[in-house]
């Protein structure tokens, strides 16, 4: 085995680095640089979370929005659009993520990502300055199928870290993406009807009091213009040589003159990088197919609740919920957002390297069917003790989310070489976003029956709904547990 080794560092330190090719410049610098590479991670967070902005932010409003179109007919009917409305963005980007992963793979990360923030810029702002139910729904369908960043990012995270530090790389997009989807609701409940809230400052005859939730979008809208221009700056990390490289392509053919299997598994595994050439079936790589299906019924379960979360808060006391506005949801989800920034950068890291990214998951899992089995009991409370509880509960549950879906990431990541990552985060991608998709309508569904079911005698209103919640949970739970879930072979449960 140390022979084997030995050959192989022999045969890399003999491989020369194409300077024309951007993909060679970052390998050359993670090779010259040990260190964490801070100014790229810098660039990844800035652009995940960018993305991951406008997918939750519309959440504390869409209730008020959707009564304000008058399609609903009857208060417990609103769910039903919300749904609609939430599922939307989703459903546009699982038609699309495939696509823009293998653009990704054949053009470049840079491209797919500037595109994206444009589209973002431009559909996030219609979507503000929405009428009527089908422009608000169209303007969302849109925004998911042209925003492809999000896999392609995933794949840059890992790409520009020393495996040492993939983990960390990972941490970073999760803390992102987590941010996005805290930090947008935040914006959205404390910006959305800025001529009620704050009316010596905007007047109904404004911009702003005519369009009530154009003023969250434009918000975002602008970050992401301002993203944009960043992202001229970002280095690409796909290989594009100008020649062919004969000694490169002899050391990828070499590992075929290996011909013990276990040997070989680790020598793929550890050349992956190095050995562009190298092709497998992703529909046929189970580790990766089997991590992105957890993945999806996890994300599933956030989903719904990113939806119901608001929707319960917002509702009146009699029908379960807390008779939050917009801007007391809003609060809580700022609070739970910088919490979450905390561990992430400082607690994940070091929590992954202990327990695993798969034990960790589970921990996740156990630990979130718990809390919201709570959930309906907080409601009962009130004053200084339902602030803190509701603030401490939010602040728990998006910490278990982000520590689940980064494990999963890593997984997914370790399990394909580079020349397949933006594929197969794009497969990832697109599976988790039909889930999602199901996931906000099915919510909105449930809380509107739940709620027309409240003096029911077994599990009436809310506690029927977590309880829905939590069924999804445990199924994920299960799901990670041998022979579903099968993992890359440098990962040991």
């Amino acid at each position: 085995m140390a022979e084997y080794r030995e050959a192989l560092v022999k045969q890399e330190e003999r491989i020369s680095y194409d300077e024309n090719c951007p993909g060679c410049k970052i390998e050359k610098l993670k090779h010259s640089n040990p260190g964490i590479p801070f100014k790229h991670l810098f660039y990844v967070f800035v652009v995940c979370l960018s993305a991951a902005l406008p997918i939750s932010s519309l959440f504390p409003f869409l209730y008020f929005m959707i009564r304000d179109f008058h399609i609903a007919k009857t208060d417990e009917d609103i769910g039903y659009y919300v749904g609609f409305v939430g599922s939307a963005f989703m459903f546009g980007r699982f038609f699309t993520s495939v696509l823009w992963g293998m653009i990704a793979d054949r053009y470049g990360r840079k491209p797919v990502v500037i595109f994206g923030t444009i589209a973002m810029v431009i559909f996030n702002t219609l979507f503000g300055l929405s009428t009527n139910f089908w422009m608000a729904l169209s303007a969302r369908f849109l925004l998911g199928s042209l925003c492809g960043i999000l896999g392609p990012m995933r794949a840059y995270a890992s790409e520009i870290c020393r495996k040492e530090y993939q983990s960390l790389g990972m941490s970073i997009t999760s803390t992102a993406w987590g941010l996005g989807l805290v930090i947008g609701p935040a914006l959205g409940g404390f910006l959305a009807q800025p001529a009620e809230k704050f009316p010596n400052v905007f007047s109904q005859e404004s911009l702003f009091g005519r369009f009530p939730y154009f003023l969250p979008c434009l918000v975002i809208s602008i970050f992401a213009l301002v993203v944009t221009f960043m992202c001229f700056w970002l280095p690409e990390t796909l290989h594009f040589h100008t020649k062919k490289d004969e000694e490169h392509e002899e050391f990828c053919n070499s590992f075929e003159t290996i011909t013990y299997e276990s040997d070989r598994k680790t020598f793929l595994q550890d050349s992956e990088e190095t050995c562009p050439s190298s092709q497998q079936s992703l529909l046929k790589n189970w580790p990766l197919m089997s991590s992105i299906i957890v993945y999806c019924v996890f994300q599933l379960h956030d989903m719904a609740y990113s939806e119901i979360f608001p929707l319960w808060a917002v509702s009146p006391r009699s029908y379960g919920g807390l008779s939050y506005s917009s801007s007391d949801v809003g609060e809580v989800l700022a609070i739970s957002g910088f919490g979450l920034l905390l561990f992430q950068l400082l607690g994940y890291p070091q929590m992954e390297r202990t327990f695993g990214p798969v034990m960790l998951s589970r921990i996740g899992a156990v630990a979130t069917i718990a809390l919201l089995s709570s959930y309906p009991f907080i409601a009962m409370l009130s004053g200084v003790t339902l602030t803190l509880m509701i603030n401490c509960a939010s602040l728990l549950k998006n910490v278990l989310s982000v520590s689940i879906t980064t494990g999963l990431f890593l997984l997914q990541n370790r399990a394909v070489m580079q020349r397949q990552r933006g594929a197969a985060n794009g497969i990832a991608m697109s599976a988790m976003s039909l889930f999602k998709a199901i996931g906000p309508a099915g919510g909105g569904a449930i809380f509107s029956w739940a709620q027309k079911r409240r003096n029911a005698s077994f599990l009436p209103g809310a506690h029927m709904v977590f309880f829905i919640l939590n069924v999804v949970e445990v199924i994920a739970l299960i799901m990670t547990f041998k022979p579903f879930l099968a993992l890359p072979d440098d990962n040991i449960l």
